[in-house]
C-alpha cells in the first residue's frame, strides 16, 4: 500500500547536520504514514556508515560518485510510493507540526502542484528566499540590479497561504499526481536551478504553487562550500541553463543583456572569493581567532 508522504534527502559529507535533520524528520512525521530516503552522494565523512545503524527505518541510497543534486533525488522519488514527496535540503530542522500542516492543506486543495513553507535563519529571521518568483528576464534584470521586492514577492503576507511561482528546494513538498504529468527533476541541473525549472514546469502544466507559514529552520549554506570556485560555476551555470531552456527564443536584442549579467556576476562573485582568500593569507591570526 502506497505512503502518504515520501521524504527525500540528498546528502554530501554533512553527517552531523544530517543527524540533526533526521531527528527532526522524525518527530515531525509522528502519525503520519511516510517513510525517508537518504541519498548519499559518495560522502567521504562516513555519512551512510554512520548514519544507517541509528536510523534502521530511512531507506539509503549510497552512490559510488556525486551524481548531482536533481538526479539523486530522482533515484529516491522513483524507489518510492506515495502520494506526496518532499524533497528536503539536509541543513534543515522541520518544526513538528509542519509536514502534517501542509499535508492537511495539500489534500483540500487538490490544485496545488507543490508547497514551500516559512524558512527561518539560525537567528531566528525569516528568509526572503521563502518565497520567489519566476525569473524571468525583467525580474532577473531588477534583481541584479539589486531591485529584489518582486523577486522575493515581497508584497504577499508571512502569516497566511499565497500563491508563489517557485518553491525552494530546502523544502518542496510535491503532489505524485503533479510530478508525474510535468516529470521529475531536469537532470540536465547538477546543483541549483532545479527547483525553479520544476516550479515553472508546475505553473505551465496548469498546477499551483502555494507559501504556507509553517516553519522549518534552513541553516543556509551548511550543506554546499560557497566559497569555492566549484559553487560559482555551478550556481552560474544553472542559471545560464534555466534561461537557454525556458527563454532562448527570445530576441538577441533581449537576451544579450541577461546573459552577458550573468556572466559579470560569475565574475564579481570570483573576484570577490579571491580578495576574501586574499585577505586571509595576509591576516592569519584574525582567521584563526574566529
Amino acid at each position: 500500500m502506497a505512503k502518504k508522504i515520501s521524504i527525500v534527502i540528498v546528502s554530501y559529507n554533512v553527517c552531523q547536520i544530517l543527524d540533526e535533520c533526521l531527528e527532526s524528520v522524525k518527530k515531525a512525521l509522528d502519525g503520519i504514514d511516510g517513510d525517508v530516503y537518504v541519498v548519499d552522494n559518495c560522502s567521504s565523512d562516513g555519512t551512510v556508515e554512520t548514519l544507517r545503524p541509528k536510523y534502521p527505518q530511512v531507506h539509503f541510497i549510497a552512490n559510488q560518485e556525486n551524481v548531482g543534486f536533481a538526479r539523486a533525488n530522482n533515484q529516491a522519488i522513483r524507489q518510492s510510493e506515495s502520494e506526496y514527496v518532499l524533497l528536503l535540503n539536509p541543513d534543515t530542522l522541520v518544526y513538528e507540526p509542519t509536514i502534517k500542516g501542509c499535508l492537511d492543506f495539500m489534500d483540500a486543495h487538490p490544485e496545488a502542484g507543490g508547497a514551500g513553507v516559512r524558512m527561518l535563519t539560525r537567528e531566528g529571521t525569516v528568509a526572503p528566499e521563502s518565497r520567489r518568483a519566476l525569473p524571468t528576464p525583467w525580474v532577473s534584470m531588477l534583481k541584479m540590479l539589486g531591485f529584489t521586492k518582486r523577486y522575493y514577492m515581497s508584497h504577499l503576507p508571512w502569516d497566511q497561504p499565497s500563491q508563489i511561482e517557485v518553491i525552494s528546494g530546502a523544502y518542496c513538498l510535491l503532489r505524485r499526481k503533479a510530478l508525474n504529468q510535468v516529470g521529475l527533476l531536469d537532470e540536465d541541473f547538477f546543483m541549483y536551478g532545479e527547483d525553479i525549472d520544476l516550479s515553472y514546469r508546475l505553473l505551465k502544466g496548469g498546477w499551483q504553487n502555494w507559501f504556507l507559514p509553517y516553519d522549518i529552520v534552513h541553516y543556509k549554506g551548511e550543506s554546499t562550500q560557497k566559497s569555492s570556485f566549484r559553487y560559482v560555476h555551478v550556481f552560474y551555470q544553472a542559471m545560464l541553463i534555466f534561461f537557454r531552456k525556458h527563454y532562448g527564443h527570445l530576441s538577441i536584442l533581449l537576451s544579450l543583456p541577461i546573459k552577458t549579467a550573468i556572466y559579470f556576476r560569475a565574475f564579481l562573485a570570483l573576484i570577490h572569493i579571491q580578495m576574501d582568500r586574499l585577505q586571509q593569507f595576509l591576516n592569519p591570526r584574525k582567521d584563526n581567532r574566529s
